[in-house]
């Protein structure tokens, strides 16, 4: 059996079986790492003795019986963007080259109380930002993983891990996830704490996951839920623990689709716009083309502004201490953000609300909003990770949004097909997604 391949609850029901040990599931991803990461390069910081050491401590808890979370001997990698206590976490900057902290992120704290093995750290772009790693994309290296958590898409996707850890501050989940060919997850905003994960934009900060199914990325998510009372942006409520069980459902009637394009829509290749097309065909009269309103027109300047904005706060004093260790990418952002004045960062802000409005009337109708995840396929060249375009209005509004692999280009790459959901709504979001993977599977078998 080739454990690397495994997904997610796959492994965790042999691992609860008896049938496979986390040792020997840490031993295949190791295997699988040292065959390709020479190539892919999609870890910042890997330790085999390290994960074989919680492998063997997981086994033994099994062994003696006593209660095992819900990731029990199951190896995720940490974007390298997120504190992992007395390992390494330096921003993809050498600017923190050697940076170590003595706790752990919320998150990474939940993950390894649910018994996850932590893998290691994946590679990030510079900061977070839109200046490359050294990652490059598994299915062909001449072509960009996207950003910025490369690492964790490329792991995922090349086996090396069955799940990762990202963030997303525009499109640096879904967009990754889509250039690879995964299953992307960013969770509603304010469902995942961000405490312990480096600050760049506290409005857009958000949280999310790699996994190879529906179901794998539902339960990784669903285990880092919940407040914990340091992060203010993180809602106050129970982590929605039925969060997998939902995505294992079938809807209660077939659901019903929102196609929108976005204004966009002349950004995306002939192979996504035809792709999305074949969809669209597919599901008949589940599926309505809507014109986003003309509220929206104005998003992509204002998540733009807002982020630079942000980033002129929470990274300016790296730019008044060392800004000539930054990127000249970095270096004009954080100028650029300098630049904002107040009452258009604050107006900007302000519409948040406003065009979640709209949406809930959208999705007062429909389950889904389905559009391109990216442009088309990974461009070629690593020296930019992609246009975060497709998912800009979506980030902003802090809605649920899931990318599928659902497609490929006519360079035989990835193409992912982006699904939006109403906010705090995501179990609907993720059936549905489940229900159409399966429909469109069973269409082509």
């Amino acid at each position: 059996m080739a454990l690397e391949s495994l997904g997610i609850c796959e492994a965790v029901d042999l691992l609860a079986s008896g049938s496979v040990s986390a040792l020997e599931l840490v031993n295949d991803c190791l295997n699988r790492i040292d065959e390709h990461d020479e190539t892919i390069q999609a870890w910042a910081w890997i330790d085999h003795e390290y994960a074989r050491s919680q492998a063997k401590k997981l086994d033994a808890v099994r062994a003696s019986g006593k209660p095992v979370g819900r990731l029990h001997g199951i190896p995720i990698a940490i974007k390298d963007i997120i504190d992992t206590a007395l390992i390494p976490t330096e921003y993809g900057s050498t600017i923190f080259e050697g940076r170590k902290t003595k706790n752990n992120a919320a998150l990474v704290d939940r993950l390894l109380q649910e018994g996850a093995i932590m893998m290691g750290k994946s590679v990030t772009t510079s900061l977070a930002t839109f200046v490359p790693g050294k990652t490059t994309n598994p299915h062909n290296a001449d072509h960009t993983p996207g950003g910025s958590s490369s690492g964790s898409a490329a792991a995922v996707a090349s086996y090396m891990t069955p799940g990762a850890i990202g963030t997303q501050t525009n499109g640096s989940v879904i967009r990754p996830a889509a250039f690879c060919g995964t299953v992307g997850y960013k969770p509603s905003y304010g469902l995942i704490p961000r405490t312990g994960v480096l600050q760049q934009s506290p409005f857009l900060d958000q949280v999310g996951v790699f996994a190879r199914t529906v179901e794998d990325a539902a339960l990784l998510a669903e285990v880092m839920m919940g407040a914990d009372g340091i992060d203010k942006h993180c809602c106050p409520q129970v982590a929605p623990q039925s969060l997998q069980k939902i995505s294992q459902s079938e809807p209660p009637l077939p659901p019903k689709f929102a196609f929108i394009k976005t204004a966009a829509w002349e950004r995306a290749d002939g192979d996504t716009q035809e792709g999305l097309a074949e969809v669209v065909e597919f599901l008949g009269d589940q599926v309505t083309e809507l014109t986003l309103s003309r509220s929206f027109s104005a998003v992509w300047d204002d998540i733009k502004l807002i982020n630079e904005a942000e980033i002129a706060f929470c990274y300016g004093a790296m730019y008044r201490n060392a800004k000539e260790k930054l990127h000249p990418v970095n270096v004009a952002q954080i100028e650029s953000g300098m630049k904002v004045e107040a009452y258009r960062y604050i107006e900007a802000m302000d519409k948040r609300s406003h065009l979640n409005s709209i949406l809930d009337e959208i999705f007062d109708e429909f389950d889904a909003i389905i559009c391109p995840s990216a442009t088309g396929e990974a461009p070629h060249g690593i020296e930019a990770t992609g246009d975060p375009v497709f998912c800009s209005p979506w980030t902003f509004c802090g809605v649920p949004a899931l990318t599928l692999p659902l497609l490929q280009g006519s360079k035989g790459l990835p193409i992912g097909v982006q699904l939006i959901g109403a906010a705090m709504d995501d179990g609907r979001l993720l059936r549905t997604a489940r229900w159409l993977q399966n429909a469109l599977k069973d269409e082509t078998e």
